[in-house]
């Protein structure tokens, strides 16, 4: 009885001479999963993009000014202002040599508080109340400002400050004075894009409070 001899199995295709479609069936899936994923990314991307919507931030400017007096130990004022301006933030900060001991000469830290308003125009200021030298204090908002008038406002003299640069326009004005009070003085500066009756009511509600009282 005779028997046919069984034929030995194919060899393997070499990797190297896999056509189109065995490439296709093995890189396939890698594709479909790229293409997910950055479709996912891009529409977390676009998501994050474009002007904020909703209302505008508020910001407890009462009681981050009475926090901001007890913490910092100096003369801190909440201004009355009229109906229709809004606190939206606030920050605290330091300034390196930014005052002068007056026994010793000595250049020594300062401290600041900073809130931000908007005016009923929707103009964007800020009140900043520190115990820095005027010009230390001046220097830490914007640099390159330097004084070009005064602004006499219900008595107290405001020295308006101009100049600086932002990206090839000039910088914000900035008025200063220094405040006297019975728990010692506080240089006081307000800046921002508002108009000068804008400046001149922050200011004359800044100057007529009375220091915060602390423990």
């Amino acid at each position: 009885m005779s028997t046919q001899p069984v034929p030995a199995p194919k060899p393997a295709k070499s990797r190297l001479l896999q056509d189109g479609r065995d490439m296709f069936w093995s890189i396939g899936p890698l594709i479909v999963a790229c293409i997910v994923l950055a479709g996912v990314l891009g529409m977390c991307s676009f998501q994050g993009t474009g002007p904020a919507e909703g209302p505008v931030p508020t910001y407890d400017a009462p009681g981050a000014l009475q926090a901001d007096a007890e913490a910092l130990k100096i003369p801190i004022r909440l201004p009355k202002l009229p109906q229709g301006w809004q606190a939206n933030s606030g920050s605290r900060n330091g300034i390196d040599g930014g005052r002068t001991d007056p026994a010793s000469g000595e250049r020594l830290r300062a401290v600041s508080s900073t809130v931000g308003y908007l005016a009923p125009s929707g103009m964007y200021l800020s009140l900043t109340q520190s115990n820095a030298d005027e010009d230390k204090l001046v220097g830490s908002m914007e640099a390159d400002l330097y004084p070009t008038g005064v602004e006499d406002v219900d008595g107290v003299t405001w020295v308006v400050y101009s100049g600086g640069d932002r990206d090839g326009r000039p910088g914000e004005p900035l008025w200063t004075t220094r405040l006297n009070g019975p728990t010692g003085a506080a240089q006081v500066a307000i800046t921002g894009a508002g108009t000068t009756e804008e400046f001149r009511t922050l200011a004359a509600a800044t100057q007529s409070a009375a220091p915060l009282p602390t423990k």
